[in-house]
């Protein structure tokens, strides 16, 4: 028979008792709704006894839901002044759930095997760490799902399709060899205190590599092509050497303009530039 789930005193009460306020420094947003909190933890399927990773847990609002799901969690927080309300989860949660404190763009998670990534990332370093997961020539990746709360805008730019207005660099480096899907929107209401925009959060999964492409290869283009994005390719791409050859050679126009690119037809041209 499975254990009950420990009955925790209200999240606004535990930061009262704390003292906590969010860091608007930080990029601080606490989201208090439970059932909005055990959906979000729900995105990834079952996590009971999976090794999940949070970043930026705060007085662990999500942390709760991840533990009453029955999740391995390590969270990684540089704002000490959560550390007691986090230390308190783990009192509640034995063994369950392991507190790193630091910059989570620095500190080592030393989580081993699969994990899954589940986050209300603090807004400032959301996108950094976003692209880290996604770099990188070794793949597949460790991390078996991202589950990731970001801006509204910024989550459209990472499912968005070519041709469209927040089709570009973000949504190849998602797309070309993971699925990305938005999941569900939040409602800025839904925060302690209220961001002025609406929120949303992505799943994204590993999908197949393609092969004879290096990751470094497309970064590079892709960063060549949307850094100057209402410029023709051929002269976005003119300073990355092979890049109009390669255009030519795959019978893409170099008139068109980035967005228009397929996530595809970057790869092809990834392709024959790490040939």
């Amino acid at each position: 028979m499975t254990a009950a789930a420990p009955i925790l005193p209200p999240l606004r009460e535990v930061i009262a008792r704390h003292g906590l306020s969010a860091s608007k420094a930080l990029g601080q947003n606490f989201l208090f709704d439970e059932q909005l909190l055990d959906r979000i933890a729900a995105i990834p399927g079952k996590l009971k006894g999976a090794q999940v990773l949070e970043v930026g847990p705060g007085p662990g609002g999500l942390t709760r839901a991840l533990l009453r799901a029955g999740a391995q969690v390590t969270a990684i927080e540089m704002d000490r002044r959560c550390l007691p309300a986090l230390a308190e989860l783990a009192e509640a949660f034995p063994g369950q759930l392991r507190v790193i404190e630091g910059d989570a763009t620095r500190v080592p998670h030393g989580i081993e095997g699969p994990f899954h990534v589940v986050a209300n990332l603090p807004y400032n370093v959301g996108t950094p760490l976003f692209v880290g997961w996604l770099s990188g020539e070794g793949w597949p990746p460790q991390w078996a799902s991202l589950t990731l709360m970001f801006q509204l805008e910024v989550a459209q730019r990472i499912v968005a399709e070519a041709g469209s207005d927040a089709y570009g660099r973000l949504a190849v480096l998602a797309q070309w060899r993971a699925a990305a899907k938005l999941a569900m929107k939040v409602h800025r209401s839904a925060f302690t205190p209220p961001p002025k925009v609406m929120s949303a959060v992505v799943h994204v999964t590993p999908a197949a590599m393609p092969d004879g492409v290096s990751a470094r290869m497309l970064e590079r283009l892709t960063e060549a092509a949307f850094g100057q994005r209402r410029k023709m390719l051929r002269q976005s791409l003119k300073g990355l050497p092979g890049a109009l050859a390669a255009l030519e050679r795959l019978g893409i126009d170099p008139q068109r303009r980035a967005e228009t690119l397929s996530v595809a037809e970057f790869v092809s041209v990834a392709r024959e530039l790490s040939a």
